[in-house]
């Protein structure tokens, strides 16, 4: 009985698209995080001073949710794929360890299909973030941080194909909040190496030729590394 109840479980794993994997990744990685943070915050405090400017250059996927919604008064199933690029957070710290950091990426690119229809379309989108955020046991080689912040996606170059070829698609602008969690692996006193997840509250409004269809809900999960450097 164990050995089929061990099968099923690894069955189910393999069986999950590479989305859904994601998605199980973070909902590990999360709360492991927010452990570590906790931990952290009984160690010494601090070694990132008021003043201090750090710089992270990394890659980060930004993975929208399965559910994006439906248009068309709910006859059209929006499915929203994937999209990696290069990223940039620069951070200046208000006070010692508390930092506001500015992300930033080149633009990311998305397919738009509807579900049994295929492929409608594609756009690309710019999300900077602003972030409020604390980092623990800034000393240690491990330092925990976690932050909230606030998301603007805008969305541009949108393209249709398939059964809205030459159509005009517009996806409007998006503001939301957002929430930051990583890890930061001391290289040395001036440098680290960090991995992250970040979740944001993505909404657009759609059009085609004008007409409203309704709303994209786009809310991805965003995960990464970065070298991160302090000046």
């Amino acid at each position: 009985m164990t050995v089929i109840k061990a099968g099923r479980r690894a069955g189910a794993e393999t069986g999950r698209n590479p989305k859904q994997r994601a998605l199980h990744m973070t909902n590990k990685l999360v709360p492991a995080l927010l452990a570590a943070a906790l931990a952290a915050a009984a160690l010494p405090a601090a070694a990132q001073s008021a003043g201090d400017w750090t710089v992270a250059i990394g890659v980060h996927q930004v993975d929208p949710k399965s559910d994006n919604g439906k248009l068309a008064n709910g006859t059209l199933p929006l499915a929203i794929d994937s999209d990696a690029k290069p990223s940039i957070a620069f951070e200046y710290f208000l006070k010692d360890n508390l930092g506001l950091e500015v992300l930033g990426a080149l633009p990311f690119k998305h397919n738009i299909a509807v579900k049994g229809v295929g492929k409608v379309g594609d756009t690309k989108h710019l999300p900077p973030t602003f972030t409020l955020q604390y980092h623990f046991n800034s000393k240690g080689k491990v330092s925990p941080l976690l932050g909230v912040g606030l998301n603007y996606t805008t969305f541009f170059s949108e393209n249709t194909t398939g059964v809205l070829k030459d159509a005009r698609l517009k996806l409007g602008d998006s503001w939301g909040l957002s929430a930051h969690a990583g890890l930061d692996f001391k290289v040395s006193d001036k440098s680290s190496i960090r991995v992250d997840v970040r979740w944001a509250d993505i909404d657009t409004k759609v059009k085609v030729d004008g007409a409203k269809l309704g709303t994209a809900n786009i809310d991805p999960v965003v995960y990464g590394a970065a070298y991160v450097v302090k000046f």
